[in-house]
């Protein structure tokens, strides 16, 4: 018998591995002779650096770079078992939380650091990158990150432009002598799960500004300077970017990797998938076991446990889904491919007792499944 232990992290209280690690636990209880193979798994969001790394036995490489406001931080990329493959999760060098709430300005905050981390991948020799772009304090379009892989974003008087968004408006011409030339031989997937245009009143900056702290005129500014280095763009590299699905995302980071990089813009799970080899995992297994923090109507759109069952229904394999908080709506999930759900809170408790106990809980819950499941075998 083998099964396949494919998780998402559930946030706050468990990593994906934990997560595996407890639902193994709970199945050997009951059915200890199987073959189990634990795939921690993420959707391109928070945790996806720890999960690739733990379900390839990777390793986690520190990085001191430039964080949002210009000061240095402290972030880390993952390169992969294979070591050819590094993920990067733009968040940990550009990311909201960088950011004291009261220093909140995407006016200035920029991506110079994620490009940082792109360097040091490429450092390390890898031909394939895998990035992140959730959880951004930026809205500068990818321009520092854009000019810390060699970009030279010049202003009239040919000198490179500021940081932030508000210095796009600067922007009169674009340079790639100086292109980090390893770039045009890598692969890159950019795990990018929203669909907003660069700007308009879907983009960036009316629809994410808000809530790294733009006012209502910082967004006009801001749409305005996004616009204008979408212009420059198309004039000087002949890429059109405004208006394409996820170009918006992080802030025109997403916009940013499509104009100066080899990058494809892709649903984050899809990503993951392929990058553990999860179909080839899934093909000959007689059950798998996915799950996530929430399971709820919008789990169908693009989260893990959908990605992972729709994996699994390609070989006919059982599926069964199992979450700290199983939502009213949450039955959905039937229509793409979980056969059932549960919850694993034993009753009543405390938010903090949860977060606490979560392996515990889900330990119980999958020894009671492996037993419903030895029963009908």
């Amino acid at each position: 018998m083998k099964i396949v232990i494919a998780p998402d992290s559930f946030k706050e209280s468990l990593s994906a591995l934990e997560v595996a690690e407890s639902i193994e636990k709970g199945f050997k209880q009951v059915i200890p002779d199987a073959e189990y193979i634990k795939v921690p798994m993420a959707d391109g969001g928070e945790g996806t650096v720890q999960s690739l790394v733990d379900a390839t036995g990777g390793e986690i490489i520190s990085k001191t770079v430039t964080g949002p406001l210009g000061e240095p931080v402290e972030a880390f990329f993952g390169i992969l078992g294979n070591k050819t493959t590094a993920v990067i999760e733009m968040a940990a060098a550009s990311g909201l939380h960088l950011v004291p709430a009261k220093k909140r300005n995407p006016l200035m905050t920029t991506t110079r650091g994620t490009g940082e981390l792109i360097a040091s991948a490429l450092d390390y020799g890898v031909n394939h990158i895998i990035i992140g772009i959730g959880g951004s304090a930026t809205n500068d379009g990818g321009a520092g990150m854009a000019k810390a892989l060699g970009t030279h974003l010049l202003d009239k008087d040919g000198k490179e432009i500021g940081e932030g968004g508000a210095s796009l408006v600067d922007l009169a011409s674009i340079n790639l002598s100086e292109l980090d030339p390893r770039l045009e031989t890598i692969k890159i997937e950019v795990a990018c799960d929203v669909d907003n245009p660069l700007t308009g009143e879907k983009g960036a900056s009316v629809i994410f500004g808000p809530q790294k702290g733009a006012t209502q005129e910082m967004i006009v500014q801001l749409d305005k300077s996004l616009a204008h280095y979408a212009a420059i763009i198309e004039r000087d590299l002949g890429k059109k970017i405004n208006d394409v699905p996820g170009a918006g995302a992080a802030g025109g980071l997403g916009g940013g990797l499509l104009a100066f990089l080899p990058a494809e813009l892709k649903r984050g799970v899809e990503i993951v998938i392929e990058a553990t080899g999860l179909s080839q995992i899934v093909e000959d297994a007689d059950m798998v076991i996915t799950g996530e923090g929430k399971i709820d109507g919008q789990t169908i759109f693009g989260k893990t446990p959908i990605g992972v069952a729709k994996t699994a229904k390609k070989y006919g394999v059982p599926v069964v889904g199992i979450a700290g908080n199983v939502a009213n709506d949450s039955h959905v999930v039937h229509e793409h491919g979980i056969d059932a759900i549960f919850s694993i809170v034993p009753g009543v408790v405390v938010l903090e007792d949860a977060f606490k106990h979560a392996g515990e809980y889900v330990e119980r819950t999958a020894a009671n499944i492996a037993a419903v499941f030895k029963m009908k075998g």
